[in-house]
């Protein structure tokens, strides 16, 4: 994968652009006069990121737009809860302030965004993505994306992002040293309405979840494990959630014991 930046950089953007070349283990390249399209054919993947002054893009052959940072509907909701309103997701897994949150599919970090407003300052949201180039761009957007509001902004900030895989990650932690778990896996079956998660199907890790996986989640869990998937998912009953209907999509809750 090639690296590059704008037409006309700052010194700053070529570091930035250096530096994403090593985190995705890809080949940084000077724009000079290249075009996109001229760049996307010297790479092997046929895929170039890009540094711009606003944000880090990718270009690639899945897609006709680039591929940037943006917290879509995430916002939406965050503005209703600073209007006093509920979101489902902080209600079933039971969130409260200072909760410690471990997003394992972290994805654009749309729910890690909403988990990290309802946790508040003292709260703090570890999201894990395991794809590189994914986790690179994501990274850079939550630290640099300016929402318009102070306290998304803040909430964004504080979000921890970690390139790992989640089952290798959770055998680590000790049992009960977390307080929610969430899962939200790239759906079986998907919600064609959906336009945030299309950009994500060709970049994103679309493993399913499994047993082992959901165990030591809920060893590790002190008050809920949490999974979101389409309403209509066998996946709920395999991996022993209760399932709970929300539009059109359905969670699936685990509350431990005592929680």
């Amino acid at each position: 994968m090639i690296v590059t930046t704008a037409v006309k950089p700052t010194e700053a953007h070529i570091a930035k652009a250096q530096q994403l070349a090593r985190e995705v283990g890809g080949q940084f390249v000077p724009r000079e006069k290249h075009s996109i399209q001229k760049l996307k054919e010297q790479s092997a993947e046929g895929a170039v990121i890009v540094v711009t002054e606003k944000e880090v893009r990718l270009f690639d052959a899945h897609r006709a737009q680039p591929f940037f940072f943006h917290p879509s509907m995430a916002l939406v909701r965050v503005k209703r809860l600073l209007k006093g309103e509920q979101d489902p997701l902080l209600v079933l897994s039971k969130c409260e302030q200072g909760d410690h949150i471990i997003d394992c599919t972290a994805g654009l970090c749309g729910d890690s965004l909403v988990f990290s407003f309802g946790a508040g300052r003292e709260g703090k949201v570890t999201a894990l993505e395991s794809e590189p180039v994914l986790c690179a761009l994501v990274r850079d957007g939550l630290a640099s994306y300016r929402s318009g509001e102070a306290d998304i902004d803040e909430a964004m900030r504080r979000i921890e992002l970690q390139c790992t895989e989640h089952l290798q990650f959770l055998k680590k932690l000790p049992d009960k040293s977390t307080d929610i778990i969430y899962f939200d896996p790239m759906f079986r079956q998907p919600v064609h309405e959906s336009s945030s998660m299309k950009p994500l199907r060709t970049i994103a890790n679309a493993s399913p979840l499994t047993i082992e996986v959901i165990r030591e989640a809920t060893r590790v869990a002190r008050k809920t494990v949490i999974m979101k998937e389409n309403n209509f998912s066998d996946q709920f009953e395999q991996l022993g959630f209760k399932k709970i209907s929300h539009a059109k999509i359905g969670y699936g809750v685990i509350h431990i014991d005592g929680a």
